[in-house]
């Protein structure tokens, strides 16, 4: 890595003019390693000044003899709406504890939130990442009740990597009488030919050179044949989908992911609402410095408890 850079240092830069440009000139993540110390930054500024909402958060809730969750109960009286949050990270870093902030503040709205804690690339490449996210979502479904869930009010939702998953675990739920009835979809990837060709170079920065990073670890070297794939490319089964929120930053590089998306969503009459924040880089859903962090866990939220 160029730089590594500390929660303190993520928390200069991110207030200043021109933040991703900046963030990008700052850090320049070469390997995986590089990523999660990102991630772990991050998430200590992320997770700063937790909200005190009543919620009950129970950590490390074993789903099988490989996975657990977090889950976060909401205060007062269930049955509660049901989110199953697949957490982001470029498939090679992340854990549910990352979004605890976030988690709370679905909370806060009334949503009981279930955090599958899949396993990562590259260590556990493709399909094994998607096989624990979808076994999650199932889980969610049949145990939410033990906390106050309604299992016939379930979504799924998720940022970045975790939107990719969120949108194709939905698509392949299709037709079942536990799938999700609408997507959160959070500057998600759902079409990997559009990364740049799945490999993009390193002077597209940070996110460009983790998507370089990350596409390969999660795919291996079987990457071109993958691209396609449903359970990776998530936009080839569009017409799958249940009604989606999907909501993107204005500096973000997957605004096109989230413009194709849309475009497949219209040609399929699915309903969806499509918001792209001017001015937002990727990842400020979890960062309460950005204003429009909790104007958009609002809006979402708004739309879930809508649709639900």
């Amino acid at each position: 890595m160029s730089r590594e850079i500390s929660a303190e240092k993520l928390g200069e830069l991110i207030q200043e003019p021109n933040a991703l440009e900046k963030l990008v000139a700052t850090v320049q993540p070469e390997t995986i390693a590089d990523m999660r110390q990102i991630m772990s930054s991050m998430s200590e500024l992320a997770n700063a000044d937790l909200p005190d909402v009543g919620a009950t958060v129970l950590d490390e809730v074993a789903i099988n003899d490989h996975m657990c969750a977090m889950v976060v109960v909401p205060a007062g009286e269930g049955p509660f709406p049901v989110i199953c949050y697949i957490h982001g990270g470029g498939w090679v870093c992340g854990h549910p504890r990352d979004y605890q902030k976030l988690l709370l503040r679905f909370a806060e709205r009334g949503f009981l939130c279930v955090a599958p804690d899949y396993r990562l690339a590259p260590e556990f490449p493709f399909p094994t990442p998607f096989d624990d996210c979808l076994e999650g979502y199932r889980w969610t479904v049949a145990h939410c009740d033990r906390w106050g869930g309604d299992p016939a009010r379930a979504a799924i939702a998720g940022d970045s990597a975790g939107g990719n998953f969120s949108a194709a675990v939905a698509a392949a739920l299709h037709g079942e009488p536990d799938a999700p009835k609408a997507c959160g979809l959070i500057y998600g990837a759902f079409d990997f030919a559009l990364l740049d060709g799945a490999l993009p170079t390193d002077d597209e920065g940070v996110v460009a050179s983790g998507n370089s990073l990350s596409t390969r670890a999660y795919l291996g070297d079987d990457w071109e044949r993958l691209l396609t794939d449903p359970r990776v490319s998530p936009i080839h089964v569009a017409d799958k989908l249940p009604p989606c929120h999907i909501v993107v930053g204005g500096e973000d590089l997957l605004v096109k992911q989230c413009d194709a998306l849309e475009v497949e969503l219209k040609a399929h009459e699915i309903p969806y609402e499509y918001y792209i924040d001017d001015g937002m880089p990727h990842g400020y859903f979890q960062l309460e410095v950005f204003p429009q962090a909790l104007v958009g866990i609002e809006r979402l939220s708004k739309y879930l408890h809508t649709t639900l």
